[in-house]
């Protein structure tokens, strides 16, 4: 049997890399002559760099930026080629991710997205004028303030003190000039990889579904919104364009609204990543997928890596088993798309107890699918 292994990370516990060590393990415990094909997956959030530099044989650059608070750090991004093309894949969460930051430091008036502007002005320094953004798992909700500030925009308050681009600095801005962007992005591609499609403001917008994650408290949230409405309209009339309600502006707290400024084009993370690896073709190869992810329940079917592994193997008419490390509320809304939805918690235990045995808890569920399928093969016999 011949199988493949697709997962996300387990966020904060397990990267992917580590998720498909570990399923191949618990699995081959009852399927000890089974082929294992691991493709470690990522959808724009934490891993993203490393599964694609590693699915394109390419390599990592060292670069210093702005991290969550502003102030300067060391950090990666990568180069790989596509045929005769050079691109740079460049994390966001590498520079302002929310596991950066210890719970009680979380809070999104004072986080930045300038990393990212200082990722990609090196990699245009680099020369570089193709680009992949991953833009999931972020600590910020600055409407992408500080990334368009760090390429050359300047964003002033009412005394015309320049503003570095922290959340709060939504609430301070008073004018936007764009018009002193670094002109080498006119000759860019940049390609925002994504697994969210809301928009910038409102009900389903960045600020209030994704901001109490970031530590925002209620009030924050509703100063966050209404400073975030103004600083948008400020920034499509300096730059003309039209796409804060565009799918994808919302995602990492407005990143992909500024990016979207910039001429990028958002893509789910999930599908540029499986194009990278050959994700269908290798699946077609295979008898059955396996997937997952820390959490599971019925916001997966809103485009998350699971749902999408489950559609390129329904197209290649295999079975694909989810094997995630909760299954939350309304779960079974997934037992369409998946030949079994498995949790490897077994037991009533506090999410820390879970957490530092997630190891140890994947395994013992990856045996138990391991199990079930060499029972199939055997007709389910004793």
């Amino acid at each position: 049997m011949k199988i493949v292994l697709a997962p996300d990370s387990y966020k904060g516990t397990l990267t992917a890399v580590q998720v498909c060590e570990t399923m191949e393990r618990g699995i081959r415990e009852e399927l000890p002559d089974a082929e294992f094909d691991w493709i470690p997956m990522a959808d724009g959030g934490e891993g993203t760099l490393d599964v694609i530099v590693n699915a394109a044989d390419g390599q990592f650059v060292e670069i210093s930026a702005a991290g969550p608070f502003g102030k300067p750090i060391r950090a990666h991004i990568g180069h790989i080629r596509q045929g005769e093309e050079s691109w740079a894949v460049i994390e966001s969460a590498r520079f302002f991710g929310l596991p950066m930051l210890a719970p009680a430091e979380r809070n999104p008036l004072h986080t930045t997205s300038r990393g990212l502007g200082d990722a990609i002005r090196s990699a245009l320094d680099l020369g570089f004028r193709k680009m992949v953004i991953g833009l999931g798992g972020s600590s910020t909700n600055d409407g992408g303030m500080g990334m368009l500030a760090a390429l050359g925009a300047r964003f002033a308050d009412g005394n015309g003190e320049e503003l570095f681009g922290f959340g709060r600095d939504l609430a301070a801005v008073e004018q936007a000039d764009l018009s002193k962007l670094d002109a080498r992005l006119a000759e860019c591609t940049l390609i925002a990889a994504s697994d969210v499609t809301n928009p910038l403001l409102g009900a389903q917008g960045a600020t209030r579904i994704y901001g109490p994650q970031k530590g925002a408290d209620p009030e924050t949230v509703e100063q966050l919104e209404q400073a975030m409405a103004r600083y948008a309209n400020m920034v499509e009339n300096a730059s003309g364009v039209r796409c804060a309600e565009s799918p994808g502006a919302g995602a990492a707290g407005g990143l992909g609204f500024a990016l979207l400024t910039l001429g990028a084009r958002i893509q789910p993370g999930t599908e540029a990543i499986a194009r990278l690896c050959r994700l269908a073709d290798r699946i077609k190869r295979a008898d059955c997928v396996v997937t997952g992810e820390g959490s599971s329940d019925a916001q997966t079917l809103y485009g998350k890596l699971p749902i999408q592994v489950a559609k390129f193997a329904a197209e290649a008419g295999k079975p694909v088993f989810l094997l995630s490390g909760s299954l939350g509320d309304n779960w079974p809304a997934l037992l369409p798309y998946f030949s079994a939805c498995l949790s490897t918690v077994t037991r009533p235990a506090k999410l820390e107890e879970c957490l530092n045995q997630a190891e140890q808890n994947l395994y013992a569920a990856a045996r138990n699918l391991g199990c079930l399928l060499a029972r199939s093969l055997a007709g389910f016999g004793p």
